[in-house]
């Protein structure tokens, strides 16, 4: 089992989860073939599996149990061809995968799901336990949940049951309330694990390392010491197959209602008492329960949005958004959008929080950049010194993951010059071996019962409670104009205008 996980080596946690079975819904889908069912594999070849384990595939449509094991199988050939060895990856899957068809939008008790269940408690050893899997459309999430509630799937009095939900819980504070409510008349808040792939990726679980193992960080981490910080998260994709979805949902809600504040989060927190889950999930919401209200005001001054014209990605022409299949032409869908935001509390008082996320732009990358306040007064004003650039330190989450610190340093030579310089940290080149993907860590976690990296029912909440004012204005016509940018650009010249207002830039990426 890989134990890099700096949380899991904290806690010395090494026990492997207990015999179960994981029921995926959507098992046809795209989120089970591209990501699901390549890190099952990947946790089954590091022995990070249970000893006892099976993986129930339910979808509306007939699929024979080696319908579903062929599928299995050219998933990891196209999404981890690393995997692709032989006959390998197909032995993983031998006597382990099982197809179930059911009607995943009616809300009625199920027919087949319970027996097999039952038969593979018995089959498979696997004490009753069971994680179900949402990978299907938000719309599906309530039917399901009320036929597995009908069902009495829910609840065991001698075994472990569990629930991942899937990102958008909801596509408004109202109907995450709804949601939340079909979920808590099913399953209690210790069975309910809503997934943030981004908390799973390796750098951004690195953050309490880096800021609580080394005595060289927390003392800076305030506004003393900070000027501010910023979020980008970019994608040089346009919408591609996700219309249906995307047109409806839009950046805002799709990156940065979870992504980017689950981030944030966890960059401005208070140090915890313990490493316990619920120690850490306290601290990330007393964050964004202080972020600042969004006012009437505040929706032209902090906020930014955008959607992408026609352009070129890489060498390629690309259309604009409304061209796209399956957008409306007169789509207001914003593929773009930059903000500020405030966290109003002794530590961060007066730090502002740029957050900024977009399809087709000219790189993919997601980074969180701190910057630290200049020099307080300048002892090089007598050389030929111009500028001392601020420190940075750069996480980068995607690609290369690692961490960069700049400073400025003497150029070789009799007279004093600066120039600007990086200290580097990269997984790759310090850990060597591959770095795993994030569904691996959440599917072992939730397997394990560990929530410390799974949204809570408040903070979805207090997120939605953060953006509802922007997407009421929104929905209403208000809020400033929708603007428009080249793909391939890095978005609007007045996203560029809501740094250089601050006497501040967009860092290069």
């Amino acid at each position: 089992m890989d134990h890099t996980n700096p949380f899991r080596a904290a806690l010395h946690e090494e026990r492997p989860p207990d015999p179960c079975v994981i029921v995926i819904f959507g098992a046809t889908g795209d989120l089970a073939g591209r990501k699901l069912f390549p890190a099952i594999v990947h946790l089954a070849r590091a022995g990070a599996m249970p000893e006892q384990w099976a993986l129930v595939g339910v979808s509306r449509r007939a699929l024979s149990d080696g319908d579903l094991r062929t599928l299995l199988v050219q998933s990891a050939a196209r999404f981890a061809p690393e995997l692709s060895q032989g006959d390998r990856v197909s032995r993983e899957a031998d006597n382990r995968l099982f197809s179930c068809r059911e009607d995943l939008e009616s809300g009625a008790p199920f027919r087949e799901l319970p027996t097999l269940l039952n038969r593979l408690e018995k089959s498979h050893a696997t004490r009753g336990n069971v994680l179900f899997y949402l990978s299907v459309p938000p719309v599906s999430y309530e039917p399901i949940v009320r036929s597995i509630a009908a069902s009495a799937l829910s609840r065991s009095s001698d075994a472990w049951r569990r629930i991942i939900v899937e990102k958008p819980v909801g596509h408004d504070l109202p109907s995450a309330l709804a949601l939340h409510r079909a979920l808590d008349a099913a399953f209690s808040e210790d069975q309910i694990y809503r997934i943030d792939h981004y908390m799973g990726k390796e750098t951004v679980q690195n953050i309490l390392v880096l800021r609580l193992a080394n005595t060289i960080m927390e003392p800076l981490w305030n506004s003393h010491f900070i000027d501010h910080v910023q979020i980008t998260a970019s994608e040089t994709l346009g919408v591609e197959s996700r219309a249906g979805y995307y047109d409806g949902t839009g950046a805002l809600r799709d990156m940065i209602q979870n992504h980017l504040l689950q981030t944030l989060a966890m960059i401005a927190m208070e140090p915890p008492a313990t490493l316990s889950p619920e120690a850490i999930r306290d601290e990330k919401q007393k964050v964004l329960r202080a972020v600042r209200p969004l006012t009437e005001a505040h929706l032209t001054q902090f906020i930014v949005r955008a959607q992408y014209a026609a352009g070129s990605s890489g060498d390629v022409n690309v259309p604009a958004y409304r061209a796209e299949s399956g957008v409306r032409v007169d789509s207001t869908t914003e593929t773009f959008c930059a903000l500020r935001l405030w966290v109003d509390n002794w530590r961060w008082h007066g730090v502002p929080f740029y957050l900024r996320t977009g399809k087709r732009l000219p790189k993919r990358v997601t980074e969180i950049a701190i910057q630290f306040r200049p020099v307080p007064h300048m002892v090089f004003e007598t050389t030929p010194v111009d500028l001392v650039q601020p420190n940075v330190l750069s996480i980068r989450i995607q690609p290369n993951e690692g961490i960069t610190l700049k400073f400025m340093a003497k150029s070789p030579g009799h007279e004093i010059r600066l120039r600007p310089v990086d200290m580097e940290f990269r997984y790759g080149t310090s850990f060597g071996g591959r770095i795993g993907d994030a569904y691996e860590q959440l599917l072992l976690d939730a397997m394990q019962g560990d929530m410390m990296l799974f949204a809570r029912r408040d903070s979805v909440e207090q997120s939605w409670h953060i953006l509802a004012p922007v997407l009421d204005a929104w929905a209403e016509g208000r809020g400033g104009p929708l603007l428009h940018y080249p793909a391939g650009s890095w978005g609007p010249p007045e996203a560029d205008a809501l740094l250089r207002a601050d006497g501040r830039e967009w860092r290069d990426l």
